[in-house]
């Protein structure tokens, strides 16, 4: 544990993972327990004893804990956690702090049976909601456990038969074929040597079998003709094993699936408002990675050029929007290992990144996490054509080139045409771009689609009109700047002002073209310097 210096100490805030204490004498030695559980219930952190509570915080000193090393060696002993000390002495007073390590991951501390953590300045103990979260970060597999009342006749074998094509197909494997189901079933995991898992149920259970035993496994599909409340206008429950509504589930979406048009050239290609991949990796996502302790089921909502995907529980552990697109884990394992065998998916963490991909290369907004929090994620696909060009633009770069993009460089990509700026220092991605010839520098950390994009997409007179109003517009910006405040000169800082995007040596270039043109002058030097309009 990093202890902070005295001074550092004296700066910290008291709260969730900071208490100070004057304790001139002594201290209760269970109500010091009883924050360092707290603490390290919400991360670790420190109690300081000789410190006033109030800013500006002084040293008064404290005799208590006398001999810390044996408070310590009890402290660990009750709390089953790390502790450590520090000793200061601040002009011949004593400053004693005690650190507490933070709690493993998937469990938490405890203090005479009792999990203590901060709200503000004040201790309380967990609620169960809070300790029923800590515990799922473990990474407990749900899905692998075995169900004790369920028996293998509460299985679909349609649903089953569903599964074993789709291994078989996968696998290219002629045995998967020739097994009994129940062999099937124990090859892929589904069964174990005790019983029916959770997994089984969710993928290949009977609608009565899950109303008894698992009745939150379910998929409900809404088509919602406009965003005003009430009923669907049109409703299906899917309260069975996976494999018997995958296919069906997507029918649906599908019935009321609008086409956008784009043309290139002579021609006339169309996109579907809701891609089939897209869609099918939302819904997998949801079924793999939902909370199935939690109640509620999985709701998939169809509006005219949107798809909501509402699943139970938040994300799993370590996982948030910014950065679901590099790393991994899987909340309920032997499911996404058989739906992995079936070759539903490629491979852990790849199907978000599909979901993103395809998106850009439709020219579509990217998915959103919009709305997600502690107990639901919200998936949102907008299935509006944002800019229909960049189809164009992608399709006459070539499959060759394509080829070699990567998540990173769609994403990129896609920020430059949505205008925002990009740091070439911490984004490897921009060379690559600039040698496709696919981007082109537009100013300081600025990029625009380069000329391709616009040769490509019949829009040469665009470019030409984007480029030189890049160059010779902010010049006049700056020309105009200067002419306006000609009674009182203008600064550098001004100039910043008006050219935000602009470093100060692009800056310096434009004036100096500006002097050379005898348009300005200047009077001073350094940070007294201002210029002037000649005319």
């Amino acid at each position: 544990m990093t202890f902070p210096t005295l001074p550092e100490l004296l700066e910290l805030n008291e709260g969730e993972n900071c208490e100070f204490k004057q304790a001139a004498h002594a201290y209760e030695f269970d109500r010091l327990a009883q924050y360092l559980c707290a603490l390290s219930n919400n991360g670790g952190g420190f109690v300081a004893f000789g410190v006033t509570n109030n800013r500006p915080r002084q040293t008064t000193g404290s005799a208590a804990f006398p001999q810390p090393e044996d408070t310590r060696r009890a402290l660990i002993e009750k709390l089953k956690i790390n502790v450590d000390f520090r000793l200061h002495n601040d002009g011949g007073k004593r400053v004693l702090v005690f650190a507490a390590a933070p709690r493993p991951v998937g469990m938490f501390t405890l203090h005479n049976n009792t999990p203590w953590t901060r709200r503000g300045d004040s201790l309380v103990a967990m609620t169960t909601d809070e300790q029923h979260r800590i515990f799922m970060e473990s990474g407990h597999d749900f899905s692998a456990e075995t169900c004790a009342k369920a028996v293998f006749e509460d299985l679909d074998l349609e649903a089953v038969e569903n599964f074993r094509k789709r291994w078989a197909m996968k696998s290219g494997a002629q045995g998967v074929a020739a097994l009994s189901p129940r062999q099937l079933l124990l090859d892929c995991e589904a069964l174990a040597p005790g019983g029916v898992t959770y997994a089984a149920l969710i993928l290949f259970g009977r609608r009565e079998a899950l109303g008894r035993l698992l009745g939150n496994c379910e998929v409900v599909f809404e088509y919602r003709s406009s965003e005003a409340s009430g009923p669907a206008a049109h409703r299906v429950e899917f309260r069975q094993g996976f494999f018997a509504f995958f296919d069906r589930l997507w029918e649906l979406v599908n019935l009321r699936n609008d086409r956008q048009h784009y043309q290139d050239g002579p021609f006339v290609f169309d996109v579907p408002t809701f891609d089939e991949r897209i869609v099918r990796e939302a819904v997998l996502n949801a079924v793999s990675h939902r909370n199935y302790q939690l109640a509620g089921s999985v709701f998939v909502r169809q509006y005219a050029t949107r798809l909501l995907v509402e699943s139970p529980g938040g994300f799993p552990h370590g996982i948030t929007p910014e950065n679901i697109l590099n790393r991994q884990s899987p909340r309920n394992r032997r499911l996404a290992d058989i739906l992995l065998r079936a070759g539903l998916i490629e491979r852990s963490g790849q199907g978000m990144n599909l979901m993103f991909e395809r998106s850009i290369r439709q020219s579509k907004a990217l998915p959103s996490f919009h709305g997600s929090d502690a107990w639901q994620v919200n998936l949102t696909l907008d299935g509006v054509m944002q800019d229909p060009k960049l189809l164009v633009f992608l399709n006459k770069l070539g499959d060759e080139a394509l080829a070699t993009f990567g998540m990173d460089d769609f994403l990129c990509l896609d920020a430059i045409r949505r205008g925002e700026k990009i740091n070439p220092e911490t984004n490897p991605n921009i060379e690559k771009l600039l040698e496709l010839g696919a981007i082109e520098r537009a100013g300081h950390k600025k990029f625009m689609l380069g000329r391709k994009f616009y040769a490509f997409t019949n829009s040469k007179g665009k470019y030409t009109r984007l480029r030189g109003l890049d160059r010779e517009t902010n010049k006049q910006l700056l020309l105009k700047h200067i002419r306006d405040n000609a009674d009182t000169g203008s600064t550098y800082q001004e100039f910043e002002q008006v050219l935000p995007s602009f470093s100060r040596n692009q800056i310096q270039w434009i004036i100096k073209k500006l002097k050379k043109q005898g348009l300005i002058f200047n009077v001073g030097q350094k940070r007294g310097n201002k210029w002037y309009p000649t005319i």
